[in-house]
């Protein structure tokens, strides 16, 4: 008898929870329908933790994680432990997320995000600019200024001060995740464009030379590369001519967030964290958005963004691209059927939102 598919569930800080727990219930009902057999597991991460731990991540959390084949996180974050622990800590100390990114080595993180057609009326676009928009933004999270040293704040002698961050990046870093790139762009419109700043960065230098390399491993898969302040300003301007964006973790962070506006709203977008094309690893699943404090407990956020992440975890570490779709197709059904959250217009609440979804599912 085969395993148990082992799902460990942090649902995070403020609407982490509430978008969560209807994201688990699809889950539960897709697995449910195809008879696969799953384990599910449950922990506390970043604000929670520390409330009830006093750390942002246990060791112990690290240790089920490791032993996960996925973990699903709801949003984790907010202004009462910004300031925790003491400042020296390092990135991974302050930040239970960017700590078990870190210790999963799950590096190539995917940010998809298309055009809705009823959603349209959502976006800053005039509809014919970005029907039919469909991207994904790769990335690179486990690198970069998040992680570089030196960094700190150092008082001059005059009284005044000055910071200064790293942004380290090694050929191996750059190469394994131009490789996720071009491989997932070869299974959809066969076009990478890749963002750096090697106009003005030692670091921008590297990053472009090595996915040019990479990229002559694939001359069926069309590469552009663009200075990241161009790649953003023409990804509002042309929305329908990307395809896979591959960044490093500071641009890629910009670029999702601002793909996003294709969509209507930040809460429809998912992510998958991988250690590249690997289904054998542990893998992150988590909606973009931030926890919103200002509604949490009012369940009224938008659980599309979290659900479109179960989607993404049945798509790459299960390798059931079908039943991803099944999810997909609900979503634009409960859309469709005007079934929408107050970020998109609409006055349905979280758990109907999770209804309709889980009945076109059925």
């Amino acid at each position: 008898m085969a395993n148990p598919f082992r799902l460990l569930v942090l649902p995070g800080d403020g609407i982490g929870p509430e978008v969560v727990s209807v994201a688990l219930r699809v889950f539960e009902r897709l697995c449910q329908l195809e008879q696969i057999d799953v384990e599910i597991n449950h922990d506390l991460l970043h604000g929670a933790a520390w409330d009830k731990y006093g750390t942002f991540c246990r060791d112990e959390t690290v240790a089920a994680a490791k032993q996960s084949n996925a973990l699903l996180i709801g949003a984790a974050g907010g202004a009462k432990w910004d300031n925790l622990p003491p400042p020296g800590a390092t990135p991974a100390e302050r930040d239970g997320l960017m700590r078990m990114r870190e210790e999963l080595e799950t590096y190539a993180c995917l940010r998809p995000s298309r055009a809705y057609e009823s959603l349209l009326s959502r976006t800053p676009f005039k509809p014919e600019n970005v029907a039919g928009a469909d991207v994904l933004v790769l990335r690179e999270l486990c690198g970069g200024l998040p992680y570089g040293t030196p960094r700190g704040i150092d008082e001059l002698a005059d009284g005044s001060f000055q910071a200064y961050d790293a942004n380290f990046y090694t050929s191996g870093e750059i190469r394994r995740l131009a490789v996720t790139g071009f491989e997932v762009a070869g299974s959809r419109r066969a076009k990478v464009t890749s963002i750096d700043k090697s106009n003005v960065m030692e670091s921008g230098i590297l990053w472009r030379r090595i996915v040019s390399e990479v990229g002559a491993d694939y001359p069926h898969i069309e590469l552009e590369h663009l200075y990241a302040d161009n790649a953003l300003y023409q990804m509002m301007q042309r929305p329908t001519t990307f395809d896979v964006v591959i960044a490093d973790n500071i641009f890629g962070d910009l670029a999702s967030d601002l793909v996003a506006s294709y969509a209507g709203s930040l809460g429809m977008l998912p992510s998958a964290s991988l250690h590249g094309l690997n289904p054998g690893r542990p893998a992150i699943y988590e909606p973009v958005h931030g926890t919103a404090p200002d509604i949490a407990g009012q369940g009224i956020a938008n659980p599309i963004g979290t659900i479109l992440s179960v989607a993404m975890l049945f798509e790459y570490s299960m390798q059931r691209k079908d039943l991803a779709q099944r999810i997909e197709n609900a979503v634009d059904r409960c859309l469709q059927a005007g079934v929408m959250s107050a970020d998109l217009g609409g006055n349905a609440s979280t758990d109907q939102i999770g209804e309709k979804i889980i009945s076109a599912l059925n």
